[in-house]
């Protein structure tokens, strides 16, 4: 049996596990691209179910669509991303991924640190108020009128 070289955004849909809705979207974006039928449907590439893994596995990682957008630019219209193409977008991402794993372990670290103190005082926590450096000017707004005598 072959299989049909194109298939509609049902069967993209329930083959990928994305809402048909998601798939418009990333259309829209340029993300996947779709050919259109005498009747006007949407007819995909079968490579167009890589595609929207990619964009799945990207968006999973918290990869920005627009950088996935970037990189998904550089593969020819309708060819699916090969192991080669998702190792090379790895190590693209892999620093960026490094820089959120470490401000992460900053902010944990931070935070126990800060539930050790128990304080969550606005005026001294450096978590809850970090670099306040208007503090001691007193409570209240201090750049809202920027030295005009408010009204009334």
């Amino acid at each position: 049996m072959t299989l049909p070289p194109e298939i509609t955004i049902g069967e993209l849909a329930g083959r990928s596990g994305v809402p048909a809705s998601a798939l418009r979207f990333y259309e829209r974006q340029g993300l996947i691209d779709s050919r259109r039928t005498t009747g006007n449907q949407r007819r995909y590439a079968r490579a167009t179910l890589r595609r929207v893994a990619f964009i799945r596995a990207a968006h999973h990682l918290g990869i920005p669509l627009s950088v996935v957008g970037e990189v998904l630019a550089l593969l020819p219209a309708g060819e699916a991303p090969t192991r080669e193409f998702w190792a090379r977008a790895s190590a693209c991402w892999s620093a960026e991924l490094d820089s959120r794993i470490e401000r992460l372990e900053r902010m944990r670290d931070r935070f126990t640190r800060c539930v050790g103190c128990g304080c969550l005082s606005f005026q001294e926590c450096a978590l809850v108020n970090p670099g306040d450096v208007l503090s001691g000017e007193g409570a209240g707004a201090r750049r809202l009128f920027d030295g005009v005598t408010p009204p009334g």
